[in-house]
């Protein structure tokens, strides 16, 4: 695995190309819940893994206004609290897993939360964002619900994350140096999901018959329980700073928070764009999510 820690230039691009692109060794159609899929999906996260180390990000120097913008967003420390939860989880899933192959794959994913937040940490140290003190993360007592819900979660957040992202980008709200250097924290959640959407189509593939229902419900009650969460902080954006209900749904109205002029309509339709973007240089085999696509172009067929 390339070492990325000297930050060289063309080792940084080209651990960031590797993980933007991967294409499974083994030819032709893959059956879904096969063990040629479990193959191709765990052998995407383990492949695609950038060995960046936050120790040594290089966060740049921010002028007075840009630095003033980053500190007032309303979202850091239900981000860093959020990924210290969905490692927590995922990592207490992987514990129940026999199968070597998966449970190297779903371990990964546990490091790569932890990392984030490792990240996220350290910049909000750096630029001398005040945290609220974090709770004591308590590990799950169902860890398969734990790993659906951080997993539809991301689904459903990261969706609406790439397209705030791009927007920040795009009207220089961030500056490119920041952009550049939070980029690949962004794509990981892209890996993240798809392996996630594939494991739970394989998972329920390899589930006995009578088991299937059960599953299928399990699913729709995390779907209903993220979805509950979000209309009920959504009911309190009018929250003052530090107000964890309004963080926990600042993916889903940053652009306002933001002080970003850009319709509900434009914001969807980038984040379908970037949503696909970002998925795409992965085999096409691979599952993609469609509840969040769904949903959003079903909600702009009604838009004017």
């Amino acid at each position: 695995m390339t070492d990325v820690t000297s930050l060289d230039p063309q080792l940084v691009a080209a651990a960031d190309h590797a993980m933007r692109h991967w294409t499974g060794s083994d030819p032709g159609a893959i059956r879904i819940g096969s063990a040629a899929h479990k193959r191709l999906f765990c052998d995407m996260l383990l492949a695609t893994h950038n060995p960046y180390k936050p120790s040594v990000i290089r966060w740049p120097d921010l002028e007075p206004d840009a630095r003033d913008r980053l500190v007032s967003l309303p979202i850091w420390d239900m981000a860093v609290q959020t990924e210290g939860r969905a490692k927590l989880r995922v990592q207490s899933y992987a514990d129940t897993i026999r199968d070597e192959l998966l449970n190297k794959a779903v371990t990964l994913d546990a490091w790569e939360e932890g990392r984030h937040k490792e990240v996220l940490s350290r910049l909000v140290a750096f630029y001398g964002i005040t945290l609220e003190p974090e709770p004591e993360y308590v590990r799950p007592r169902d860890p398969e619900w734990a790993f659906l819900r951080t997993g539809y979660s991301e689904c459903m957040d990261s969706f609406f994350a790439f397209g705030l992202f791009a927007l920040a980008e795009r009207s220089g709200f961030f500056p490119r140096e920041l952009v550049d250097t939070f980029e690949p924290v962004i794509q990981e959640e892209a890996r993240h999901i798809i392996f996630f959407v594939n494991w739970v189509a394989w998972h329920r593939a390899n589930l006995p018959l009578w088991r299937r229902p059960w599953f299928d419900l399990k699913r729709l009650a995390v779907w209903a329980t993220i979805s509950f969460d979000r209309l009920q902080t959504a009911r309190d954006m009018g929250g003052g700073k530090g107000d964890t209900k309004k963080d926990e749904n600042f993916t889903a109205t940053g652009h306002k928070a933001m002080g970003i002029d850009a319709s509900a309509r434009d914001l969807f339709v980038l984040c379908l764009e970037e949503n696909d973007r970002r998925m795409a240089g992965y085999d096409p085999r691979l599952l993609r999510p469609k509840t969040m696509p769904r949903i959003m172009r079903l909600v702009l067929r009604f838009m004017k």
